[in-house]
């Protein structure tokens, strides 16, 4: 007899197939193209119950139904709806009409729109007007619309940048070449415009038709691969290096329940956010009820024509989920790993797996504590073991890895790391020091200046749900206070709790924290409430001006921190439907429209939001295959524990260890070893 999945348990294969089936039923007259069909989690009053008797081990009350919600196309792009399916009952409800508004673009419609890009006669002859090298294999790249004001929006629009590879190399780098024009291709895959770029400052986008030039031979050049096939040197002096651990990993799974050391959470998956965290609890306490990666922005900052358009919402747009990697072992995680698969579909409905979206592994992160008593020269020394939860995206050029870790301090860091391949325009040979929006990384090859930003979402349950924000500064004392004019080095802490839903700044002057707290549960120690703190990843918020399209619709980008009470339905930092979006619909809308009256976030069930990211303006040594760029935010417990919870670590050992002493051989620049 199968097992009833858990009530936050991904939808399985048959779950996909039933709400499929269902829907087919329901417009049997329709032509269906499926484009979500994902769970809807059930609403956190009806699960705290169920969770609570879980993690008691107590009797389980009745589980919520499960509950799936389809996002579908009904005949054509256009018709966009959106409904749910009971799965219990195989019974539809809340149908809904998406009347201008738009689906993510997958990997399969990408391919169909390069497809039809290359096969269109007008794009064909304005390639044969570049005249381009022998042998060059023409690719197109295609990106969601950022709205500009120049196309009426209810209609999907994407655009075709494209790019030559000097050979037929499978893997050979297209962005190394890239070509002077683009095109903008419609929601039934029909060509609008060919277009030519501007490739000097001052130039602009223009028709193709006759003004394009033969390629620039001076562009030509070898020095642009990655692919081991094309660069195959490599070095010699690094050696192998193995992850053993010869009793096995400290961590255990229960389907997608993950016990480690003293931490018991669930691992979540959609095609959207990708990989979420459920229900954390730490020695049998709580501490958050859900996290997520919420969105991601990716504006550029090149103001010429078409480029405001790559302004990307790579969650919304894309999805993390069905961008996510195929992990290989001993590639991607190392040491014994532990693998969870998700599912997707085909655009009929059709269930297909996509395996090893998330590896689960241990890592050595360094020394966790360590007291050298200097009386008797005796050292104690803890190693950090830290648990890994991490996935892989790759959308066009880039790859973001994202990656939850659990310490044995009860800490948890969300990093995330950037790299892949920078998205590139054409310059003209000579004009790189007249464009200032980005940097030159090869002959007539220049990446522009962008940002990455993020929106980590906070949902709480620090010793139970009822959560206050609370702001926490470092100030000086002044001189002329007593107890501070004698030395003047004194400071203190000031404190405020947030009493309604607001946007808050960072502030490192004042080394400014942000401790969710319960004012609930004490500390016996401190007597201060029990706590998490936000460390944050300080960060440049949002450059585009705040009345420009971007600002509008990455509402979540104008600020470092938000709180929300929460919502059900509030899951996505800038809305639901991010696809060519026009105005705002994400943190700052759900605000405003509570504004009367303004909704209390004060011993409430509150949401905590985090914008961060990088500025990437490229250099060189991003080129051809970037390093990666890191960015960690850490939830650290304050005052939550009576003493170290770290304490009860082993002892690190080298007889656990095995470190191994090299003798002898060269030191430094081949001088003898001392």
């Amino acid at each position: 007899m199968a097992t009833a999945p858990h009530p936050l348990d991904p939808l399985s294969p048959v779950e996909i197939s039933i709400a499929a089936q269902v829907v087919r039923d329901a417009f049997s007259n329709n032509s269906l193209v499926f484009r979500a069909i994902t769970l809807v989690e059930p609403a956190k009053h009806s699960l705290i119950a169920y969770l609570d008797a879980e993690r008691q081990c107590a009797p389980l009350p009745t589980a919520p139904p499960r509950t799936a919600r389809v996002l579908y196309y009904l005949d054509k792009p256009t018709q966009f709806r959106e409904l749910k399916v009971n799965l219990d009952e195989r019974t539809v409800f809340a149908e809904k009409a998406l009347d201008g508004k738009h689906a993510f673009v997958d990997a399969g419609e990408m391919k169909k729109c390069e497809k039809a890009c290359l096969d269109d006669a007008g794009v064909q002859e304005a390639i044969k007007d570049l005249d381009l090298p022998k042998g060059a294999v023409v690719v197109c790249d295609p990106w969601t619309y950022s709205p500009d004001g120049m196309h009426d929006m209810s209609r999907r629009v994407m655009m075709c940048f494209m790019y030559m590879k000097p050979h037929s190399h499978g893997d050979a780098n297209h962005y190394a070449f890239p070509l002077d024009i683009v095109i903008e291709l419609d929601d039934d895959l029909k060509v609008m415009g060919i277009f030519k770029l501007p490739t000097g400052a001052t130039d602009h986008m223009v028709p193709a038709e006759g003004n394009l030039s033969p390629f620039d031979r001076r562009k030509l050049h070898t020095t642009s691969e990655y692919h081991p096939d094309l660069v195959p040197e490599r070095r010699s002096t690094t050696k192998p290096y193995q992850v053993v651990q010869p009793q096995g990993p400290s961590f255990k799974t229960e389907g997608n329940l993950v016990h480690w050391e003293k931490w018991r959470f669930r691992v979540g998956f959609n095609y959207r956010e990708g990989l979420t965290i459920h229900d954390a609890s730490f020695d049998g306490r709580q501490v958050f009820y859900r996290l997520s990666c919420s969105e991601m922005f990716v504006p550029y900052g090149d103001p010429r024509t078409p480029y405001p358009r790559k302004a990307a919402f790579d969650f919304g747009n894309n999805g993390a989920g069905v961008n996510a990697n195929n992990l290989a072992l001993g590639c991607d995680c190392l040491g014994h790993i532990k693998y969870f698969d998700a599912y997707h579909h085909t655009n009929d409905g059709t269930p297909i797996q996509l395996p090893r979206v998330i590896c689960c592994h241990e890592i050595d992160d360094g020394i966790l504590w360590k007291h050298t008593n200097y009386r008797t020269g005796n050292a104690v020394v803890a190693r950090s073991r830290v648990l890994v939860l991490q996935t892989i995206i790759t959308v066009s050029n880039y790859e973001y890895i994202f990656a939850f870790q659990f310490t044995q301090a009860a800490e948890i860091n969300y990093e995330v790391r950037a790299t892949g391949i920078l998205s590139t325009n054409p310059i003209d040979i000579g004009d790189d020091g007249g464009v200032p929006y980005g940097t030159v990384v090869a002959p007539g090859v220049m990446a522009p200046y962008h940002q990455h930003l993020f929106a980590l979402r906070i949902d709480p349950a620090i010793d139970g749900h009822r959560n206050s924000l609370l702001v926490e500064d470092s100030v000086p004392m002044t001189p002329t206070d007593p107890a501070n004019a004698a030395t003047r080095v004194g400071y203190t802490t000031t404190k405020e709790y947030v009493a309604h839903e607001t946007p808050l700044d960072t502030d490192n002057r004042t080394g400014r924290v942000f401790k969710i707290v319960n004012e609930n549960v004490l500390n016996p120690v401190t007597g201060t409430p029990t706590g998490y703190k936000l460390v944050p990843h300080y960060s440049q918020m949002l450059l585009a001006d705040a009345g420009s399209l971007h600002a509008v619709r990455s509402e979540f980008a104008a600020a470092p921190v938000w709180v929300t009470q929460h919502a059900d339905d509030e899951l996505f930092a800038a809305g639901e439907y991010t696809v060519q979006s026009e105005t705002g619909s994400g943190i700052a809308s759900w605000i405003k429209s509570r504004e009367t009256p303004r909704r209390s976030v004060r011993n409430e069930d509150i949401v905590v939001w985090h914008t961060f990211g990088t500025t990437h303006n490229p250099r060189v040594e991003d080129w051809p295959v970037m390093p990666v760029d890191k960015m960690v935010v850490t939830l650290k417990p304050v005052n939550f524990f009576t003493r170290n919870p770290a304490l009860d670590v082993p002892i690190s050992n080298q007889g656990d260890n095995r470190s191994v002493l090299v003798d002898g051989g060269a030191g430094c620049c081949g001088k003898p070893a001392l």
